[in-house]
Parts: structure tokens; C-alpha cells; sequence
């Protein structure tokens, strides 16, 4: 291909973006090997000893186990029924046409544009009133936390969704229909198979905004058995100033960030593909 000067400044400007990524990341996996004694040595010399001990430490002492726990049983909950509400909703927004169809659409978009420390204090009320009426949907519940997930996941799904579903060819659904297909058999057995990539896409959005979470939790779990991760490592570093376990800290912060990198690693190219596919059609 040939180089202009327009394509030499992106791909330096990637690189450099790329460092400013991957370089915190690798001091990070490397601090949380050492000892405290190499951590605020020299910041890029490798461990004398692998020093396993620190997540052995950070697991059971800091309990950042239970707390990842906490956090897989709620992402999986919450983008479970993000999916499960997102696709349906934008489905029926995006092919059946009916009065008040667009400000339905525009009503959930507009919540992309609500920041959500202006909703935190709300949200807290909403909560505790709501855990009134539903004792196992309320504060301090995970049952509460992944309703507020889902609530705040679905503006995004719904727009990327529709988008998508509005993309791909009505031909399919109407043989289907003259076959005898239901509405129900259309969306399920057909219209999700053909959206796969579009689907696969924003799951890995919403399991990487939903795993990062902080200021929900934050507010609505003040159980600390009902903490999630990002919760624990944040009591982790309160700690770091007093106790000074540092090692324990880098290597909470290793536990979080690997499952993420995995997920993301595998799915790299069904994500690319998807938002491809949506682009192109």
C-alpha cells in the first residue's frame, strides 16, 4: 500500500496509544510478583522471586475470591437480561412500524446522554423504596444491582441493535411468515441467528462496562459480603495507605483485568466482525 502522510500519522498515533495501553499493564503484572521492596525500587527491573504469595494473600486475606464471585454472579445476570430485553425491544423497534415508534426509540437513546452521577442519589431511593414493596430486589441485594445494569445497559443495545436488525433483509421473514412462522419463531429462530455478530458484539461491551463498574455498586451494596470487585480492590488500595500491601493491591488488580483480557482476546475477531457487518450492511 502506498504511504501518505495521512496513514504514517495514524498508525503513529496508534502506536503511540497502543504504549500508553500496554505499558501500565505490563507494570502492573510485574508489580504484582514483587516485593514491596522492588515495587518502589527500580519501577521496570524484573522480581529476584516470583512472588506468588501476593495473590495467595490478595484472595483469601482481602477476600478478593468472594468478591469476584459477587461480580460473575452479577455481570452474568445482568447481561443476561440486558441481551434478552435489548434484542427484543430493538427488534420490534427496528421492523414493526407503529405510532409512537421513534419517540419510544429516542426515549431510550436519550439515556445515553444521562450521566449517571446526576441519577446516584435517585437511584438510591428508587432502590431502598422498591426493596419495600420486593425485599429480595432492593439495597444490599444483587438481585437490585443487576436490575440497575440492566437498566442503564439498554439505551446503548437498543441503539446498536436496531441499527443492526434495521440492516438485515426483510426476504427471510416474510417466506417465513407465509410458511406459518409466528412472530415469536421469526425473532428467535431466525432474525437472532442472522444478527449473531452483532449480537456477539455488544455482549462483550456490556460484559466489560458491567465487570468495570463502580459508582453503582458503590451506592447500592454497602454489605461488605455483598461486595463486587471493583469494590474490594478499591478497599484493597484504602488499605495500601495504612497497611502498605502493595503487592496485594497490583496482584487484586491482576485478578481483575486478566478475565477481561481473556474474554476480549477470544472474542477479538467475532467483535470486529460484528461491527463490520453492521457497517457494511
Amino acid at each position: 500500500m502506498r504511504r501518505t502522510p495521512w496513514s504514517i500519522l495514524s498508525h503513529l498515533a496508534l502506536a503511540v496509544w497502543a504504549l500508553l495501553v500496554i505499558i501500565p499493564l505490563i507494570w502492573t503484572f510485574l508489580a504484582s510478583v514483587k516485593s514491596e521492596d522492588e515495587i518502589f525500587g527500580d519501577a521496570w527491573s524484573l522480581p529476584a522471586t516470583l512472588r506468588w504469595d501476593n495473590f495467595a494473600r490478595a484472595w483469601e486475606q482481602a477476600q478478593i475470591g468472594q468478591y469476584m464471585l459477587n461480580s460473575v454472579i452479577v455481570v452474568f445476570f445482568g447481561v443476561a437480561g440486558t441481551m434478552v430485553l435489548g434484542a427484543m425491544a430493538a427488534y420490534v423497534l427496528a421492523r414493526y412500524p407503529f405510532r409512537g415508534n421513534r419517540a419510544i426509540y429516542l426515549l431510550f437513546v436519550s439515556g445515553l446522554a444521562f450521566p449517571i452521577y446526576l441519577a446516584l442519589t435517585p437511584l438510591f431511593f428508587v432502590v431502598q423504596n422498591l426493596g419495600q414493596w420486593v425485599p429480595f430486589i432492593g439495597l444490599n441485594t444483587h438481585a437490585g444491582l443487576v436490575l440497575v445494569y440492566i437498566a442503564y445497559s439498554l439505551p446503548f443495545t437498543i441503539f446498536f441493535l436496531a441499527a443492526f436488525f434495521r440492516s438485515l433483509p426483510t426476504a427471510v421473514a416474510e417466506a417465513a411468515m407465509v410458511d406459518g412462522a409466528s412472530h415469536t419463531r421469526i425473532f428467535f429462530q431466525i432474525m437472532l441467528p442472522m444478527a449473531r455478530p452483532g449480537l456477539v458484539s455488544i455482549t462483550i461491551f456490556n460484559v466489560l462496562g458491567q465487570w468495570n463498574q463502580y459508582q453503582k455498586p458503590l451506592v447500592l451494596l454497602q454489605d461488605r459480603d455483598k461486595w463486587v470487585l471493583t469494590q474490594g480492590i478499591a478497599d484493597i488500595s484504602t488499605a495500601a495507605g495504612y497497611d502498605q500491601d502493595w503487592s496485594a493491591l497490583f496482584a487484586a488488580l491482576t485478578l481483575a483485568i486478566l478475565p477481561m483480557l481473556v474474554i476480549y482476546t477470544i472474542f477479538q475477531r467475532q467483535i470486529q466482525s460484528g461491527l463490520t457487518a453492521g457497517a457494511l450492511k
